[in-house]
């Protein structure tokens, strides 16, 4: 199959053909036909699989035919993402489609100007890729006009359910043309999105070209035992054993993300970090210098479990294991991308025990051990993320992996019936400010 069979416009398949796309993926087969003739899609494949084209090539199909310029501050079709990332994934990807034609691809993501990018939106826009929280902030400043937006998609919808964005999606969405078109895409199908799906979709098409939760099949995994001081040693050798190789490793905080890198650089890894509290601009350089090789080894939080795609990623490292199972098979997505091979590592500490169990359930299969030996439920403790040590968040107390003296004085916290609770200070209110940051 081609994607002449699959009905679009012959100038948008020249435009594919440059750049060396020729054949649709599965999912891009499925939704495609089913996108062109108006229908609803809800959308479930794997990450890596071309889902911004089986959205973004319809789109393209139906803007191509319409001859006016969209009219001042107004937009034709809304791509929401959860992440600046994926957000400016998806504008690239949707760049090279488009390039040549008439339609104007915009991107608003927060880390940068929001002048520039109201002045932008003053002359209109066809396709508009947006995280909810800046789109907010210029739907309050009257800079954007989506009564005649036509193609409203959701990208890696789950994750923005995660992310608490359908607070954001309710403002959104009755602003919107109501005659128009909604799909859905993600790479997991939890139960609340059957609820957005019924809330935003009019009897939606369901297409799937993999089970939930399944992580890219050319992905060599393994994991780790290893108790967490020892963590960044362990990483480290790993490391050295393909020092010619593109890396991603994730870490669990933000700060604990920003020491592991320094500790890397002080013993020469050409390392980076990406996380939130990175600007718009220190992400994207980061990204660009793994992308050319300035940079081999990028440290990260979930900020960058979606959305990055760098063939040449050889390896993705779990240097703490995600609380949320889903995201560990986002996070090795990030390898085996375009048809090669890769590795993804798990380094698994005593308490992460119950986050390796659920991640390996969500999977349906185990994950070879390839160092160390599984730690029993004695040695279980409680997760330290939980805990309020603040040395101990991130995953290696400090840069060299040794504790301080003070965070022996903080005792554990602890909810109802024996459960790990929060520390004070750490409620939803993060939550909120983190939307807005996106």
């Amino acid at each position: 199959m081609d994607f002449n069979t699959l009905g679009l416009n012959p100038r948008l398949i020249s435009a594919l053909t440059e750049q060396g796309i020729t054949e649709p993926t599965p999912i891009q087969s499925k939704a495609i036909p089913l996108a062109i003739e108006g229908r609803d899609v809800m959308g479930l494949a794997q990450t890596g699989t071309g889902k911004t084209a089986a959205f973004g090539l319809p789109m393209i199909h139906a803007l191509w035919k319409v001859g006016s310029k969209p009219a001042p501050k107004t937009v034709r079709g809304l791509i929401l993402a959860p992440t600046r990332e994926l957000a400016n994934q998806i504008k690239d990807n949707l760049w090279g489609y488009t390039k040549g034609s008439h339609i104007k691809v915009g991107l608003v993501v927060g880390g940068v100007s929001i002048n520039a990018q109201i002045k932008r939106l003053e002359r209109g826009t066809d396709l508009l890729v947006a995280t909810p929280g800046r789109l907010l902030d210029l739907i309050d400043r009257k800079a954007v006009d989506l009564s005649e937006t036509r193609y409203l998609v959701l990208d890696e919808a789950d994750q923005m359910l995660d992310l608490g964005f359908i607070h954001a999606l309710r403002r959104i969405a009755p602003l919107l043309n109501s005659d128009r078109q909604t799909m859905l895409f993600s790479a997991t199908m939890p139960k609340h999105m059957e609820e957005l799906s019924k809330a935003y979709l009019t009897d939606p098409v369901r297409v799937e070209t993999a089970p939930p939760g399944k992580p890219a099949d050319k992905v060599t995994q393994g994991v780790v035992f290893v108790r967490q001081p020892r963590k960044i040693d362990i990483l480290m050798e790993h490391l050295r054993t393909h020092m010619d190789e593109r890396s991603i490793v994730f870490a669990r905080t933000k700060h604990g993300s920003e020491r592991l890198m320094k500790s890397l650089r002080e013993e020469g890894f050409k390392a980076d970090s990406v996380h939130g509290n990175k600007s718009q601009g220190q992400r994207e350089r980061a990204i660009k210098a793994l992308r050319e090789g300035d940079v081999m080894v990028l440290v990260a939080t979930d900020v960058a479990a979606r959305g990055l795609d760098i063939p040449d990623v050889r390896v993705v490292y779990n240097y703490d294991l995600p609380n949320v199972p889903d995201n560990y098979v986002h996070r090795i997505g990030r390898t085996a991308r375009a048809g090669r091979d890769g590795t993804a590592t798990a380094f698994c500490a005593p308490d992460e025990m119950a986050y390796l169990r659920a991640i390996q359930k969500v999977m349906g299969k185990t994950i070879p051990v390839i160092g160390g030996d599984p730690w029993d439920a004695d040695t279980e403790e409680e997760p330290q993320h939980n805990r309020r040590k603040p040395t101990r968040r991130g995953g290696s107390r400090n840069a060299g992996g040794k504790p301080k003296q003070k965070a022996q004085a903080h005792k554990n916290t602890r909810g109802p019936a024996g459960k790990p609770g929060k520390p004070k200070g750490q409620g939803r209110k993060r939550s909120g400010r983190s939307r807005r940051a996106a």
